[in-house]
C-alpha cells in the first residue's frame, strides 16, 4: 500500500515513544497498533509491521541491559529457547481462532497484575527468595510467549511479575530479563508473519530506528531510577491496556 513521506514520519516517532515506554514497563504496541490502524493499514499488516519495529526496540533493550551484566544469560537462555518457539506457534494458532473472548479475559488479569505491582513489597529493586525454580519457570515463560504470538497486549507485564513473584528478581532485573523474553517473542512471532508475507518491510525498518532510539533511552532511564519509575509506568500500563482492550470489547 502507498503511504505518504509525513505518515512514515509520524510513525517513526511515535514508535520513538513506543520504545522509550516499551524497555521501562512494555505497552509500546499500546501506541503503535492504534496508530497504524488509523493511518489505513489492515491488521494482520499493522500486527506484522508492529512485531517487525518493536524486534528492534526489544532487542536494544536487551542488549543494554545485557551490557550492564543485568541478563544471567546462562540461567534463562533455555527460557529464551522456548519462549521464541511457542511464540511462533501462536502467531501460527492465532491465524485461524477467534481471539474476541481474550479481550474480556486479559483486562482482568491486567488488573490483578497492576494490583499486585502497586500493594506487593516484593516490587523493589532487591531481589529475595524465589518460589519456583528456572526449570519450573519454564512451562510459565512458554505460556506468555505462546500468549504474545496469539494476542500480545500486557505480555510484558505479565512477564515482569511472573519473574518478581515465582523467580524472586528485583523489579529492575525483572525488567532487564523480561525485554530478553520479549526479544524473543517478537522473533519467534515476527518468523511466522514474514514468512506469510504480512509485513510492511520498508515501514517496519522506518520505525525500528525510533523504536530502537527509544529503546536505548528507557532501558538506561530503568537502570538509573529502578524501581521509582518502573513501579508507577508498569501500573498505568496496565490499566491504560485494561481500558483499551474493554472498550473495544464492549464497543
Amino acid at each position: 500500500m502507498h503511504l505518504g513521506p509525513e505518515t512514515y514520519g509520524l510513525l517513526t516517532l511515535v514508535a520513538f515513544a513506543a520504545g522509550f515506554i516499551d524497555a521501562i514497563a512494555g505497552g509500546g504496541g499500546l501506541l503503535t497498533v492504534p496508530a497504524m490502524l488509523s493511518a489505513g493499514i489492515s491488521p494482520i499488516a499493522t500486527l506484522a509491521t508492529n512485531k517487525l519495529q518493536s524486534s528492534f526496540s526489544s532487542g536494544t533493550a536487551t542488549y543494554s541491559f545485557s551490557r550492564k551484566g543485568m541478563i544471567d544469560w546462562r540461567t534463562y537462555w533455555p527460557q529464551v529457547i522456548v519462549i521464541l518457539l511457542m511464540s511462533g506457534i501462536g502467531s501460527l494458532v492465532v491465524q485461524s481462532i477467534d481471539t474476541d473472548i481474550l479481550q474480556l479475559i486479559v483486562p482482568g488479569l491486567l488488573v490483578l497484575v497492576a494490583a499486585y505491582v502497586l500493594l506487593s513489597p516484593r516490587m523493589s529493586d532487591e531481589d529475595v527468595h524465589h518460589r519456583l525454580g528456572a526449570g519450573g519457570y519454564l512451562p510459565v515463560g512458554g505460556a506468555i510467549g505462546f500468549y504474545d504470538g496469539f494476542f500480545g497486549p500486557g505480555t510484558g507485564s505479565f512477564f515482569a511479575t511472573s519473574l518478581v513473584s515465582l523467580r524472586g528478581l528485583g523489579l529492575i532485573r525483572a525488567t532487564a530479563h523480561t525485554k530478553a523474553f520479549n526479544f524473543a517473542s517478537n522473533l519467534g512471532s515476527l518468523f511466522v508473519f514474514l514468512a506469510g508475507g504480512h509485513a510492511l518491510i520498508l515501514l517496519g525498518l522506518c520505525m525500528a530506528i525510533g523504536s530502537a532510539s527509544g529503546a536505548w533511552t528507557g532501558s538506561h532511564t530503568a537502570m538509573r531510577f529502578g524501581a521509582r519509575i518502573i513501579r508507577p509506568v508498569l501500573v498505568t500500563i496496565c490499566l491504560a491496556l485494561t481500558a483499551k482492550l474493554l472498550w473495544q470489547a464492549l464497543a
